[in-house]
């Protein structure tokens, strides 16, 4: 009885805070505004952008996955996805007992399931380090490629109490954007290293649509800003890590990241074409007379080759799965909970899992070459993010106050 009566009055307060009615109007707003951006193009008689799948080559070697989240929701069904696929999937998580579960599962409806769990903090800097070293050590032992093909940040929590990390970072923050910002740089040269095109996939949010400004400063990105306001701003804080209304948004870091981390590993693409179309037009200036003849006709091709050939070619893409049936409203009352998976199923917008994933999938199994692009609605069918999320000069200063903000951490004395 007393348990119920708790129950009841932690209801009352979440329903008379203005978080709990940002999420359930705003947050819908943005659902539904997504679900137009598929519909638009159809009634308009314009078919939508969308792209096909290819699944990887399992000859000689197995590519390698590596999810973040995969012992629950969303992380674990693209793990299983995966793994039917033909990856060898590394299971990320924080519990070893539900990655112990997760594998166990995955293998009872994948027999052929290739498998590897490594337990680690995404909110810990020190964490992850480790698991990178781990990670490397692994793939070497083994008669895998000393690479990866495939990473997929689907990491996420949302908090409704304000919680530290060690490294001084507000928890929700740092596990929805510091922990990926961190890791996709550390695997960063694994995924060059790749023989074969190799892609990162950040799984974001359509709650990013609610940021219409930011603040970028060690303070905010860092979540310290947060800790002092007398109401933790969970709904805020989650848009802006998975723009800056008043505080900052996750999401939108999240989505800022991808589009910076796209544009940089497009310039560092052409520095090496141009690189190798330099050399190749250098030699053939010391051949023979009778290969010079023919000078024109090998640098064509040579130039050919480099403009639809990339080295060290790593995609990245955002994937939206929208609202999905999951536990990332754990901490909200039950009650509350219930309602909103309630009102959703019947407004035809809450999916399972199962379905939700298939964003995520589309995202990372997109042909090569498909980079920036935010699936959104299965099919392979991608939408536009909010202006904001494509504000260059934002992103990049994103990435330098992260980078800063990090730099006194251990990560980064490894980025140096």
């Amino acid at each position: 009885m007393i348990s119920l009566v708790k129950e009841l009055w932690r209801t009352l307060l979440f329903v008379f805070s203005i978080q709990f009615w940002r999420m359930g109007l705003l947050w819908t707003f943005s659902i539904v505004f997504s679900h137009y951006q598929l519909i638009k193009d159809f009634l308009c008689s314009q078919r939508p952008k969308s792209y096909y799948r290819c699944s990887p080559c399992v000859v000689p070697v197995r590519p390698v996955a590596v999810v973040t989240g995969a012992t629950s929701g969303l992380g674990f069904y693209t793990a299983y996805e995966l793994s039917k696929e033909g990856y060898v999937v590394v299971l990320v998580g924080r519990s070893q007992q539900l990655l112990l579960e997760a594998e166990r599962k995955i293998k009872d409806w994948n027999r052929n399931a290739h498998l590897k769990a490594f337990q680690v903090d995404l909110s810990s800097v020190e964490s992850i380090i480790m698991f990178r070293k781990s990670l490397q050590q692994w793939l070497s032992d083994s008669d895998l490629h000393s690479s990866i093909q495939l990473l997929i940040n689907s990491a996420g929590i949302l908090a409704t109490s304000p919680r530290i990390t060690a490294d001084g970072y507000d928890q929700m923050i740092g596990t929805n954007y510091i922990g990926a910002f961190v890791l996709t740089n550390l695997l960063l040269p694994l995924l060059e290293s790749s023989n074969v095109s190799s892609r990162i996939v950040n799984v974001t949010s359509f709650t990013h649509r609610n940021v219409t400004d930011m603040q970028v400063d060690d303070r905010t990105v860092s979540g310290k800003r947060f800790l002092s306001y007398m109401q933790y701003p969970y709904a805020n804080i989650y848009e802006y890590s998975k723009c800056k209304l008043y505080l900052m948004n996750l999401y939108i870091c999240l989505l800022l990241f991808t589009f910076e981390l796209h544009r940089q590993l497009r310039l560092r693409e052409k520095s090496h074409q141009i690189f190798v179309a330099y050399v190749v037009t250098n030699l053939l200036t010391y051949v023979t007379l009778f290969i010079l003849c023919l000078s024109f006709i090998i640098v064509n091709l040579g130039f050919y080759f480099t403009l639809t050939f990339s080295f060290c070619n790593v995609d990245i893409s955002a994937a939206d799965p929208g609202v999905v049936q999951t536990n990332i409203l754990r901490e909200v009352p039950s009650l509350l909970s219930l309602l909103a998976h309630f009102v959703l199923k019947h407004l035809g917008l809450l999916q399972s899992p199962e379905y939700g994933v298939s964003s995520i999938i589309d995202a990372a199994l997109a042909p090569p070459g498909t980079s920036g692009a935010y699936f959104f609605g299965g099919i392979g069918r991608t939408i536009e993010p909010s202006i904001l999320s494509r504000d260059a000069g934002l992103a990049l200063k994103l990435w330098e106050t992260t980078s800063n903000l990090l730099s006194t951490t251990p990560f980064g004395a490894e980025d140096d």
